[in-house]
């Protein structure tokens, strides 16, 4: 079974970090770019970061650049999404997704090949 889960969310306090994993089965991430998403209660998914195949390029939405990083494991089939200094307004369900580009990541992402469930983060005091 092709898929991809997520893992790593839960609550924290503002200030503090987590770490996301985003791990596949049944298929080789290495052949696809992927992306880190986020989806509020009544907002609209948000992109906020995605990576190439071979990890060389990255990019980052604006509300999470210099706070998120966004690295790949090929050997472990695995993506991550460390995130630091988390806000309240970060809480979300994250999801991870895999496609054929960067760029389809960036621009197209309703064309990925592959979803993930989600995991949810919750940043509170």
């Amino acid at each position: 079974q092709l898929q991809l889960v997520e893992s790593g969310g839960g609550l924290v306090q503002p200030g503090g970090s987590l770490r996301l994993s985003c791990a596949a089965s049944g298929f080789t991430l290495d052949l696809y770019a992927i992306g880190w998403f986020r989806q509020a209660p009544g907002k609209e998914r948000e992109g906020i970061s995605c990576i190439s195949t071979s990890g060389g390029t990255t990019t980052y939405a604006a509300s999470v650049k210099g706070r998120f990083t966004i690295s790949r494991d090929n050997p472990k089939n695995t993506v991550y999404l460390q995130m630091n200094s988390l806000k309240p307004e970060d809480t979300a369900m994250y999801y991870c997704a895999a496609g054929r580009s960067i760029s389809q990541c960036m621009y197209r992402p309703n064309d990925m090949d592959y979803w993930g469930k989600g995991t949810l983060v919750t940043v509170s005091s």
